[in-house]
């Protein structure tokens, strides 16, 4: 737990570490509980423990500190349903309350869906994996980092 002034005390030191470490264009996975982020990590992405977490709270935490790609047609993406769990109609609530979240910062554009191995390899190619205990199933989601506007923001120091 942080203990900062306007710091949301979910985000772990590790976490805040990587997020101002990321550049513009670099992506930050929020995994769930099934997803294998230690093997995803053997390949090149930080990997962060937040179990115990669940990721719409995280996401909500972290969303107020990371400012989304605007340059890109969707900053956020979530891994499609596989063929069986489409045909048997399987529910993603979740990402009813990740698209809640995306919408109060601003990201007019809807999440993408990524293809699962296809998410894998954009994961693999990700700067951080945040393993969280989300238990909905479908509940990773890619964040892609955007830019701020620095002279306005230090002007008055």
């Amino acid at each position: 737990m942080v203990v900062l002034k306007g710091v949301p005390a979910l985000l772990s030191p590790e976490l805040l570490y990587a997020l101002a470490r990321m550049g513009h264009g670099d992506e930050i996975v929020l995994a769930d509980a099934n997803f294998p982020s230690s093997s995803i990590c053997r390949c090149g992405p930080v990997e962060i423990r937040a179990d115990g977490l669940g990721i719409p709270k995280l996401l909500e935490a972290v969303l107020k500190l990371l400012p989304l790609d605007t340059y890109v047609e969707s900053p956020a993406a979530v891994m499609e349903l596989v063929p069986d769990d489409k045909e048997r109609g399987l529910q993603t609530p979740v990402w009813k309350d990740y698209e809640i979240l995306l919408l109060q910062v601003g990201c007019r554009s809807a999440l993408a869906k990524i293809e699962r191995f296809e998410f894998y390899e954009r994961a693999k190619k990700a700067f951080a994996v945040v393993a969280t205990g989300e238990t909905a199933l479908y509940g990773n989601i890619i964040l892609k980092k955007g830019t701020i506007a620095l002279g306005s923001q230090f002007e008055a120091w």
